[in-house]
């Protein structure tokens, strides 16, 4: 698949992983998606904000914060159900609580997750 390809394969399953948030009980606000490197590049990366190949610098990921009863749910364990559903729905699709980022959710390109 082309970047754009994968982009738009991203773009047009985000909505379901926010529905499925809502249907499993959390509500959700949203938290970064694309991260511009001119903004967060080089200096972003120095002061440990995201990876230099982030899959957020693609437009690849996106983070969201969930909540229940208005509480924020800050541990990856909060977030395994949507990121165990999440990776069912493409194969290319990753959730960030395999590598100690419960709440990122993207696809993988060029293997950057």
């Amino acid at each position: 698949m082309s970047t754009l390809d994968t982009q738009s394969e991203f773009s047009r399953l985000i909505p379901r992983l926010i529905d499925k948030a809502y249907e499993l009980g959390f509500e959700v606000s949203l938290g970064d998606a694309y991260r511009d490197p001119r903004v967060h590049g080089a200096l972003g990366v120095k002061m440990g904000y995201g990876h230099s190949k982030s899959a957020h610098k693609a437009r690849l990921a996106i983070d969201l914060n969930l909540f229940k009863g208005g509480t924020f749910l800050s541990s990856t364990e909060d977030h395994r159900p949507l990121g165990e559903w999440w990776e069912k729905q493409h194969e290319l699709a990753r959730w960030g609580g395999r590598f100690a980022d419960g709440n990122h959710y993207s696809m993988e390109y060029n293997g950057v997750k």
